[in-house]
């Protein structure tokens, strides 16, 4: 039997997806990203963990977890990447590197522990 896996094709049956983001302090990771998805988390489901949904769907899952801490790299597509970048400078986040490529514009940002936040909006006819 193969596991995840739809039997009569062998496309993954995967639906949706939660990145996970390993943070040392929660209320200094809660302040930056609140500030950088725009509102307070969407779900609390425990004391250590805070999540937002996506609007397309998935998630972003902010756990404490001192040992893997600034270890995590998450890149979330966007439509417009300066209109983002508008709306997060006025939170007072500004990224620490943009680049351009034939496929993708981004920005990178990082937490308060080093985690890898990527802003990436795809090339017109590319995605």
């Amino acid at each position: 039997m193969q596991t995840g896996l739809n039997k009569r094709t062998n496309d993954l049956t995967i639906t949706n997806a939660l990145a996970g983001i390993a943070v040392d302090n929660l209320a200094d990771a809660l302040d930056f990203y609140e500030r950088l998805f725009g509102r307070p988390a969407d779900a609390r489901p425990m004391g250590e963990v805070a999540e937002w949904k996506l609007p397309g769907g998935g998630w972003v899952h902010i756990a404490t977890d001192a040992d893997r801490a600034g270890a995590s790299l998450v890149t979330l597509i966007v439509d417009d990447l300066s209109e983002e970048l508008g709306r997060l400078s006025l939170q007072g986040l500004m990224p620490v590197a943009k680049s351009m490529g034939d496929f993708f514009k981004t920005a990178k940002f990082r937490d308060p522990d080093g985690n890898q936040i990527i802003f990436s909006q795809p090339q017109h006819g590319t995605y």
